[in-house]
């Protein structure tokens, strides 16, 4: 699998600006990486913008199964941005470490007569932390909402509103083929948006 960090943001320019500020130009720019003819279908991946204590320092992370094309993402964002990019091992990873730290920025949701239901509430949103860890094969040592909003977005006409918490804490592995999956495909609903991505650090 490939980890690449999209930081130093060049904030004067507009395509830069364009994108921070809406997570759906910012997947819509990104998935410029994994497209190599036209009408291909865009492979799977998965991001998060992070943003730094200030709120002047943002970083995207980007996770797929191949490498992207980032000069067409550098181009896209007019040369506004640095990238790094790396290889990793995940099964191995996985074989070698039995808990990690970890940070997820997710939707957590709640289904109610079909409908779904943002989850307000740091309680609300561990619970389901946890119903997550059970299905992705880990538990849950120590967890923090770290952070929790409602991002606005707009497609096209349509205004998108998203609750998100921001988890960080540290996680055991309790099924290694499991969790390789999570952490592959994500965690819970709005990954277009920059959500469900399992971020794993070894302790």
């Amino acid at each position: 699998m490939y980890l690449a960090q999209l930081s130093s943001f060049d904030l004067r320019v507009p395509a830069v600006r364009r994108d921070v500020s809406n997570p759906y130009d910012m997947h819509r720019t990104l998935s410029r990486a994994f497209v190599r003819a036209d009408g291909q279908h865009v492979e799977r991946f998965l991001w998060r913008l992070d943003v730094g204590l200030s709120g002047r320092h943002p970083m995207v992370l980007v996770q797929s199964e191949s490498p992207g094309d980032w000069a067409s993402v550098e181009k896209a964002l007019q040369g506004g941005v640095q990238m790094t990019s790396k290889q990793f091992d995940l099964a191995a990873l996985l074989d070698e470490h039995p808990t990690f730290r970890f940070r997820l920025l997710a939707n957590p949701t709640i289904t109610r007569s079909g409908k779904r239901w943002g989850l307000a509430g740091e309680d609300a949103q561990l619970a389901w932390l946890s119903r997550q860890a059970g299905r992705a094969g880990f538990s849950v040592q120590a967890s923090l909402v770290t952070g929790a909003d409602v991002q606005h977005g707009r497609k096209d006409d349509i205004r998108i509103s998203l609750r998100r918490a921001c988890f960080d804490g540290v996680l055991r592995v309790v099924d290694k083929s499991a969790l390789q999956q999570a952490v592959r495909f994500g965690i819970g609903p709005g990954k277009a948006f920059g959500c469900g991505l399992l971020s794993l650090a070894p302790r």
